[in-house]
């Protein structure tokens, strides 16, 4: 009984590990391929989000203006024809993106610091998904 229960809780810190190292990755890949790539940001807020980081002491208006952002991606993934989410790492991103989003909940009170990195990731999660958008509408548009 002992050594199920100490199997379940390895295999999912293992799990955990494993989620947070494959999204840290996707990301830092994603920031050096879009480092030479213009801009796509088009009405959306999370560049701006990133930068007001830095200094901004309330972070409760940044998050609304990333969850803002993250609904309209999320529409427009559902609903534009072929701008779906492709690949599994893709959803990885979304799923990243939420997990994040609980954390900054749950630490913006007791750990300000935290809850700011949440903030950034979830910032350079939507500049990579809207990069992907830009990229699949352009690839659209072309054919």
């Amino acid at each position: 009984m002992l050594a199920s229960v100490l199997i379940i809780v390895f295999s999912l810190v293992l799990l955990v590990y494993w989620f947070r190292y494959s999204c840290i990755l996707l990301l830092r890949n994603a920031s050096e391929q879009t480092a030479t790539a213009p801009d796509t940001a088009n009405g959306f807020k999370f560049a701006e989000v990133q930068q007001r980081l830095k200094n901004e002491a309330e972070l409760d208006p940044l998050w609304r203006s990333l969850d803002r952002d993250f609904r309209m991606i999320s529409y427009l993934l559902q609903h534009a024809p072929g701008l779906g989410l492709q690949s599994f790492e893709d959803r990885l991103l979304v799923w990243d993106y939420e997990v994040m989003q609980a954390w900054y909940r749950f630490t913006r009170l007791i750990a300000p610091l935290q809850a700011r990195r949440a903030l950034a990731e979830m910032a350079s999660v939507l500049g990579v998904l809207a990069q992907k958008i830009g990229e699949q509408a352009a690839l659209r548009g072309q054919a």
